[in-house]
């Protein structure tokens, strides 16, 4: 960058007002509405390549099979362990957990602190941001 003689190569005042308003906007949230879904787009992505590891298991079109685990489709406010035609360990079939945001959460974080006794042989996913992309993921994905 060229230094014109007489001018201050320091930002404008207003400019500066603008970046640091701007960076607020976007820190509460306040951000237009397309870069909103274009988030929400992303983490349904990524979510969708954390599901790849649930693929070998789990089936989420409908009308598609069982596999070692249960079809998915339909999961939100369905009660654990009532798929029809899989066969539930008691444990799940007993729990009276219904799959929600919040029940997948914790399932998702650590199985075995939602429901004792399941079979599933699934650690969890430890990162939080994972979570939360494979659930909004499933959500598009299990209508």
């Amino acid at each position: 960058m060229t230094r014109v003689p007489g001018r201050s190569t320091k930002a404008h005042p207003l400019a500066r007002k603008i970046a640091i308003l701007a960076l607020a906007m976007a820190a509460l949230g306040a951000v237009p509405g397309g870069l909103v879904q274009d988030a929400s787009a992303q983490t349904a992505d990524k979510g969708e390549r954390l599901f790849i590891r649930c693929k070998t298991c789990h089936e989420i079109t409908a009308g598609k099979p069982h596999k070692v685990g249960p079809n998915l489709h339909g999961l939100f406010d369905r009660k654990a362990g009532m798929a029809e035609g899989f066969k539930y360990s008691d444990a799940m079939r007993n729990s009276g957990v219904a799959w929600n945001d919040a029940t997948l959460e914790t399932w998702l974080t650590k199985p075995t602190s939602l429901i004792q006794g399941t079979t599933m042989a699934f650690v969890g996913l430890p990162n939080k941001e994972d979570r939360d992309a494979l659930i909004a993921y499933l959500h598009k994905a299990t209508q």
